[in-house]
């Protein structure tokens, strides 16, 4: 998304002088339905959800605030607008962040997957996440709410283990048609649903291969 957008989402939503923050969400903080909350203009908070959602097609740092956020465009309040804004703010300091592949690099497809058990606080419902990588960078990544609500953290562990499964086999069919043919197993494993301390966001950002333009010079 070109520089100018990110710059007039600033400016439209009132953090132009704002700090900048280290990550999009806040360690340990659980969005809930808030029914007694002050209510806020729904039209605009779905126009920042929707610019965020539009995002994470190129940035997975933010697939997991956004999946939450995005639940509560019926009836925001304020404690979800402050969320919102927190994403923006954390936009503000990484405005130059993408994902970079390597030419030359491994074509080995690797994927991971996590959930985070009962992590909705009005159902019940745990999150499902993974992540695939190739050629240095990640290539594929989700964040969503389970669709039933599982008994135990072994099942949830399942459900999203079967979820990443189902992906990896989709994604190995398309790199076959496209002459990119998995010799080898696909390796899945754990690793990302919930908020994290800032050092292991940033290594876990690391290791996505996101880096800024000035990083490659």
């Amino acid at each position: 998304m070109p520089k100018e957008v990110f710059n007039g989402s600033f400016n439209q939503f009132g953090i132009e002088n704002y700090n900048p923050v280290c990550n999009p969400i806040v360690l340990g903080q659980k969005i809930r339905r808030d029914e007694d909350g002050i209510k806020v203009d729904a039209t605009q908070y779905k126009h920042i959800v929707g610019i965020r959602m539009y995002l994470t097609a190129t940035r997975p740092d933010l697939m997991i605030v956004v999946s939450l956020i995005s639940r509560f465009m019926a009836c925001p309040t304020q404690l979800h607008f402050a969320a919102a804004k927190r994403v923006l703010r954390y936009l503000k300091g990484t405005v130059n962040y993408g994902v970079f592949y390597k030419r030359g690099a491994a074509s080995e497809l690797v994927g991971f997957t996590d959930s985070d058990y009962a992590s909705d606080m009005e159902d019940s419902k745990s999150t499902s996440g993974y992540v695939f990588m190739m050629s240095g960078g990640v290539v594929a990544w989700s964040s969503r709410k389970q669709p039933i609500v599982t008994l135990s953290t072994t099942e949830v562990e399942f459900v999203a283990a079967a979820a990443c499964a189902c992906q990896a086999i989709w994604m190995r069919r398309i790199l076959k048609e496209i002459g990119y043919v998995q010799a080898a197993c696909t390796k899945l494993m754990y690793l990302l649903t919930k908020p994290l301390k800032v050092e292991a966001f940033q290594k876990l950002r690391e290791e996505f291969d996101m880096c800024t333009d000035s990083d490659l010079n």
